[in-house]
Order: C-alpha cells, then sequence, then structure tokens
C-alpha cells in the first residue's frame, strides 16, 4: 500500500546524484478514489437489498431500523449518502494529487520496520503525545474514542438490518448491551465536543486562540449537533415505542424520553429530530475532505508512515555536490522540492499549535511559528496544483494570494533563519508532522542557490573553509590546550594503535570554556584507565553548522575528509563532548561512509562509574545543581539518563528540574549554527532559559553541550549573577572539580593523614 504513494518511482544514488524514473500503473488518488467508491457501494448496496429482502427482527428486544421513517426518506438516505461519499472521495483525491507531486521518500512497509510503524500508529492513535497535556488529551480522547465507536455501533446496526431474520443478532441480551454502549460513546463525544467548545471560545489557549476560524464554528457546531439530534431522536423513537422496559439499558435516551412522552405528535417530532441527526451527517461528509476535519484520515497515515531510514537526528541525505554534475537545484523552493510524505504533512497537521507552543524562537518573539511554516507550505500547495486548486490546510484571509509555486509566497526568510533547529516541534507533534526537515531544506536552497543567508554566517562559512573551524583560528593550535596533560596527539598517517578516539570538536579545542571541559574530560578518562588519544591539528570541524546552516556543499567537504581519514586509520571508537559532533558523527556520517561506535562523553562517563572503573564513591558536592538538557543530546537522540546519573553519582548533592525538561526542555539558542548569529529580535533565547534555571535555585548548572555552555553562562551573567553564586559548567567540570576537591581535602586532614600514616 506505501508504494502506492509514489507516482514515478524513483530510485536515487547518493553518490553518483543519477535518477531512474518508471511509470506507475495506479497512483495514489486512484487508490483513493477507488476506496470512496467501494464504500458508496456498499452503502447503496445494502439500502437495496434492506428494501430487496424485507427481513425483520421479530424479538419482542429489539430496535426496528427506519422505524416511523416513511420509504421516501429512506429512499433519499440511500440515494444521497452514497453520491456524498464519492464527491468526498473525488474532494480527498484531488489533495492526493498534490502529494504526488513530491519527490521520493522511501517509505515502505517492510519486515524490519513493520513493528516500529505499528508502534508509531499506536502511540499516536492512542494519544501518548496529546496525554502530556491531560486535560487536551481526555479531550480529543472522549472525541475520538466516542466517534469511533458511534461509527462501529451504526455500522453494526446496519449488517444486523441486513441480515435474514435467523441471523439477527440485536435482540435481547445483545441488543441491551448495544443500547447501553451506544449511549455511553454518544455520551462520551457529546461530552468531548461541549468540552472542546468551551476551550475553544472560553478558555481560549494562545495557540489555539491565534488560529480559530469561522471554519472551526462550523465544524463544532455541526459535530455537537450531531450528537445532540442523536439523542433527541433516540429520546423521541423510545417514546413513540411507548418506552419500554428493556430501553433503560439506553441509559440517556430512556430518561430523555419521559420528558418528550407527553408531548404532541411525537411520531413526527421524531421524524424532525432524525432528519435532522441525518442531515448533520451529510454536511460532516461534505465536510470531511475540505476542512481540517480530513486529518481523521491523514494523520492516522502519518503516524503510521513516521519510521524512516535515517534517524531523527540526521538530516536528508543528497548526492555528491562535489562529484555530480546534473544537479539543477539543491534544497527544496518549490513544493516539487518537498518529498511526498513532506506534502502529506500538510495534509496531516490538525492545528492544534503545539509546535507553537514549545518554539523556544517564538516564545521570545522572533518571527518563526513552526505550524505557520506547514500551513503555508500547503496554501501554496493547494493553490497551485496543475489539476486545479484544492482548499487550503485552514481558511486564509482574503488578502493573503498565492500567485506562483514558491515556498517563498508565504515563507519569509527571517522566519527560517530564526529556527534554532531545536526539534521540540516535531517531538511534541501529535500525529508526527517533520517540520524541521523543511526548514532545513530550504535553508539549503537560500545559502546554496540564492547566497541568501545571515552576514555573520560568511565568517564562519570562511572559517570552516580555510580553517577548518568555524572560530576561524588556525587550526593547528587544535591541540594547544592538552600540552601540559600528556596526551598523545596521533598522527593520520599512522594506523590507530588506541582503544578510542577522544574527538575533541571545534569549540572544546578553541573556546576558553569549553577548553577546561577538553581538560577536565581528559583527566576522568585517565583516572579510569581509558586508552585514548587525539587527533590534534588533524582534527576537522564535523560541519554541523555549516549543514544546518543549508551550506551542504561546505558540509560535504569538511565530512568526506574527516571520514577518508578515520577509516584510513582504522578507528573503530569515537568519545566527543559536544553532542552536535555527536550527532554528525553517529547519525550524518555513515551517509557517507563513516561508520563508527560513537558516544557522548555523559554516556561513556556513566558506563565508566557503573562498570567501577571511574570512582565517584568518595567525590562531593555539597550544592543543589540543575541539568540543561541539550537539543542535540535530548530529542536529536534521546539522551536524556546519562547525564542525570552520572550528576546523580556524587554524593551531597540536591538534583533539582527546571520546570522544562527532558522532551520538553528548553533551548539554550545557540543549535541550528543559531551560535554564528546575532540575535536582535525579541528576548534573547539564553536568556529566558538562563532565568529558567536560575528561579530553581540552584547554586550549580550542569551543561552536557559546548555551545550550551556559553549560552547559559552568558545568560546568567547577564541577570547579574557571578560564579561563585551560581556556577555554570560541563558535567565534566562538576565531576573533576568534585574528585579533586574530595582529594584535598583529605591531604589536608591531619587525621586522615595519620590515618594514612598507620596503614602504611
Amino acid at each position: 500500500m506505501m508504494e502506492a504513494f509514489r507516482p514515478l518511482v524513483r530510485s536515487v544514488d547518493i553518490v553518483s546524484g543519477n535518477l531512474t524514473y518508471v511509470k506507475a500503473r495506479v497512483k495514489p488518488h486512484h487508490l483513493a478514489l477507488a476506496i470512496g467508491v467501494a464504500f458508496a457501494s456498499v452503502t447503496a448496496g445494502s439500502g437495496i437489498a434492506a428494501t430487496a429482502f424485507g427481513f425483520h427482527n421479530y424479538n419482542p428486544v429489539h430496535r426496528e431500523v427506519f422505524g416511523n421513517i416513511p420509504g421516501a426518506l429512506q429512499v433519499a438516505f440511500y440515494v444521497i449518502t452514497p453520491f456524498l461519499i464519492v464527491l468526498g472521495a473525488w474532494n480527498f483525491a484531488q489533495r492526493v494529487k498534490n502529494w504526488e507531486r513530491g519527490a521520493p521518500d522511501l517509505r515502505a512497509t517492510t519486515g524490519t520496520n513493520v513493528r516500529r510503524r505499528v508502534r508509531d500508529y499506536k502511540a499516536g492513535v492512542i494519544m501518548q503525545t496529546l496525554l502530556r497535556d491531560p486535560a487536551a488529551g481526555i479531550m480529543h480522547a472522549l472525541l475520538y474514542y466516542g466517534f469511533l465507536v458511534l461509527l462501529a455501533v451504526t455500522t453494526t446496526l446496519e449488517i444486523d438490518h441486513q441480515l435474514p431474520e435467523r441471523l439477527k443478532f440485536l435482540h435481547g441480551g445483545t441488543y441491551q448491551g448495544f443500547s447501553f454502549v451506544g449511549d455511553l460513546a454518544g455520551l462520551a463525544f457529546t461530552v468531548g465536543m461541549l468540552w472542546s467548545v468551551v476551550r475553544r471560545y472560553i478558555q481560549r489557549p494562545y495557540r489555539i486562540r491565534i488560529k480559530t476560524r469561522p471554519e472551526h464554528a462550523l465544524i463544532l457546531g455541526v459535530l455537537l449537533a450531531l450528537g445532540i439530534t442523536g439523542f433527541a431522536a433516540e429520546a423521541f423513537r423510545i417514546a413513540l415505542e411507548g418506552r419500554p422496559s428493556y430501553e433503560q439499558w439506553s441509559f440517556v435516551g430512556y430518561p430523555l424520553s419521559a420528558l418528550v412522552s407527553g408531548v404532541d405528535a411525537v411520531a413526527g417530532w421524531h421524524q424532525v429530530m432524525w432528519i435532522s441527526h441525518v442531515f448533520c451527517f451529510l454536511a460532516f461528509l461534505v465536510m470531511l475532505p475540505v476542512t481540517m476535519l480530513r486529518h481523521m484520515f491523514t494523520s492516522p497515515l502519518n503516524m503510521y508512515l513516521k519510521d524512516r531510514e535515517r534517524p531523527k537526528g540526521a538530516m536528508r541525505a543528497l548526492p555528491d555536490l562535489m562529484e555530480a554534475e546534473d544537479i539543477e537545484t539543491i534544497g527544496a523552493s518549490v513544493v516539487e522540492d518537498f518529498t511526498w510524505k513532506q506534502l502529506l504533512d500538510t495534509d496531516s497537521c490538525t492545528m492544534c499549535g503545539r509546535c507553537t507552543a514549545v518554539c523556544p524562537a517564538h516564545a521570545t518573539g522572533k518571527p518563526l511559528d513552526p505550524r505557520e511554516i506547514v500551513l503555508k507550505t500547503g496554501e501554496v500547495m493547494a493553490a497551485t496544483g496543475e489539476h486545479g486548486q484544492v482548499s487550503p490546510p485552514i481558511g486564509t484571509d482574503t488578502e493573503i494570494t498565492v500567485s506562483a509555486n514558491s515556498l517563498f509566497e508565504r515563507i519569509s526568510t527571517e522566519e527560517l533563519w530564526a529556527c534554532t533547529t531545536c526539534r521540540a516541534c516535531d517531538e511534541i507533534c501529535p500525529v508526527n508532522i517533520e517540520i524541521l526537515d523543511k526548514i532545513l531544506d530550504m535553508r539549503r536552497y537560500l545559502t546554496l542557490m540564492e547566497s541568501d543567508f545571515p552576514s555573520e554566517l560568511s565568517s564562519a562559512f570562511r572559517g570552516m573553509e580555510n580553517n577548518a573551524n568555524p572560530w576561524n583560528m588556525n587550526n593547528g593550535e587544535r591541540a594547544d590546550w592538552a600540552s601540559e596533560l600528556d596526551i598523545e596527539v596521533v598522527d593520520p598517517s599512522d594506523p590507530f594503535d588506541h582503544e578510542y578516539l577522544y574527538w575533541v570538536g571545534c569549540a572544546g579545542s578553541f573556546d576558553d570554556k569549553n577548553q577546561k571541559v577538553s581538560e577536565a574530560t581528559s583527566k576522568l578518562l585517565r583516572r579510569a584507565g581509558v586508552d585514548f588519544a587525539i587527533l590534534g591539528p588533524s582534527e576537522m570541524c564535523t560541519g554541523d553548522s555549516a549543514r544546518r546552516s543549508g551550506n551542504e556543499y561546505l558540509f560535504q567537504m569538511l565530512a568526506t575528509e574527516n571520514i577518508n581519514s578515520l577509516n584510513e586509520m582504522g578507528v573503530r571508537k569515537i568519545v566527543t563532548q559536544c553532542p552536535h559532533c555527536f550527532n554528525t558523527l553517529k547519525n550524518e556520517y555513515p551517509q557517507y561512509g563513516g561508520n563508527w561506535e560513537v558516544l557522548h562523553h555523559t554516556q561513556f562517563l556513566e558506563e565508566l562509574v557503573e562498570s567501577g572503573a571511574l570512582d565517584l564513591s568518595e567525590a562531593r558536592l555539597e550544592e543543589r545543581i540543575v541539568y540543561h538538557d541539550s537539543c542535540y543530546l535530548g530529542r536529536h537522540n534521546d539522551v536524556y539518563m546519562s547525564p542525570r546519573n552520572v550528576i546523580g553519582n556524587l554524593g551531597g548533592v540536591e538534583i533539582v528540574e527546571a520546570p522544562r525538561n527532558g522532551n520538553n526542555g528548553m533551548c539554550c539558542g545557540a543549535g541550528g549554527a543559531r551560535m554564528w548569529m546575532e540575535e536582535t529580535i525579541g528576548t534573547k533565547v539564553n536568556d529566558e532559559r538562563s532565568q529558567e534555571l536560575i528561579n530553581t535555585g540552584a547554586t550549580r548548572i550542569a551543561t552536557a553541550c559546548p555551545f550550551c555552555y556559553v549560552m547559559i553562562d552568558d545568560g546568567v551573567k547577564a541577570q547579574g549573577f557571578e560564579e561563585d553564586e551560581v556556577k555554570v559548567a560541563d558535567i565534566s567540570i562538576h565531576l573533576i572539580e568534585a574528585l579533586e576537591a574530595t582529594e584535598a581535602q583529605r591531604q589536608s586532614d591531619p587525621d586522615n593523614q595519620e590515618n594514612t600514616a598507620n596503614t602504611d
């Protein structure tokens, strides 16, 4: 089935850049239309069969389908409903045609990924992400599960309607249980709808308020009316039947029937309520493919397709730009430059705004709103299909127009460059929309095709190109920090005969603060007896900042040299203190032939402590400490506990958490090459995050990333706190200080010295 989402099956050789095209016989929009026709045919056929065979249920405890409903209305129902199903399928197929405009993206279901696909789908359906916010999660659960059960109840009733007398099953106790389940689902659905109305129009959270449109009122009104008219029709039906005792299992409809049993013309009122209920259902069918209600189909599909070949921390691979000669464009500037999955994303968005709520750029007054990136892409896609326009993902203001098939018709460069690539938007999305990929692909186009990037990046690009580091310092000085530590600096022309390569990174080599991290980490590795060496001047920037600022060519140049060097040396295991280097070496270099065991230093320190190689049993810090999650260690690589576990091995520490922590952590503001750009709009991200960490009352802040160290330390000082009040440092510095302080205290303690002498 997933293969059908590739109208042109294109095989991509990322080395040569060659593309091969094979025409597909059945396109996805054909499949969508066929499914709709099939459902319409079954619906129409059920009406014909029921009329032709006239099967009846003669059991005294049952429900007469279409009781008190004239034959003309029954015919109208079985004619109009199939027609609207086909119309809806046709409208939906027009949307699917837009997805077909996208480039290939291998999301096929295979034996190796089927379990992950089922797991991802299950996580979405049980609303695992939504339930992080219990109120919103429960509300959606009432709506979603209530609707599904009501759909199942209606389908079950129709199946029973078609069966001959001897096969009918909805009677007696089965019918009573059926009635109870139906009312329970209807009640859950109606309560969920009322809750939704209150949330959108009375509570009005910011992320919902800013995108509320008239269509929301129409959708909520129709669905709420669907639930209310359903109970009203049931109440009048039960009253018309004389309120038989077995209908007490309809615990909502039965009490309501007592209120209307004395009303004149009950039969007429029942027909009015039935017509109203059916009208709401037909209105729902009309709205389904042309409003945000379409996410009932597209969101589950998007959840199922979450799993992909590359790790979540890796950007999409491109052909070798240094060898390929026939590449016309790089990155994304028009709809067709995105993959079909990226285009499906735009029709899967529920407009919930969770991505907006967690975006650090948006929260600090920058022009970026992740939800708008998705919706604006969808607007351009909807307005520029060769088959004609379809409705945009959500209603837009009348003055907004799309005149060309360019993403930059609606998306500004300021929005794209404000992104810190923290991945909070992707992580929080309840339907697995990949927002960050879109931003990064558009950055690639701006940088390489238009040379349209912030001027501050020019210096970083020159530094990486000429001196192999964004600080633009002499690369021959990379190992100067280790001059007094007796650390072996290996020559890349020689075989690597150590167990671990310590990848120091540019920050650890050139930044004053982070040189101390390199020293502390080296001392810890020495204490644990680890056999390691560094490359020194032969180490080059991994290219993370280049790639995430769109300079794929520069990234590939650096990556090729690093990969060739490490492979020729025979390196097998790498330890690095920088999450950006860690992510690039571990997740992105394999795209170009670099495969090693890569550990972040917090993971390695955790292993050393657990094995006993690094003894922290006597190390103490009598302080309150808070850990700041690195985005590239956490959300990009799911490493949350290793740093905390390492800190937790220190005696005397009181560990506290910031309000935003773990996968909800707040970015420091330096990712996505923002380290090299000025922040002139709104509040500085690092200032806001630093204030949040200070408010925990911690006297020490632990980081696990060189960028985080710089940004948080600057932010704390900007709040007026000196190092003796709130000390910011990498985890390795906190550890080595605790160890050395304990040892110094032991040596200065006369009693301890005497005990040591007696022992000797």
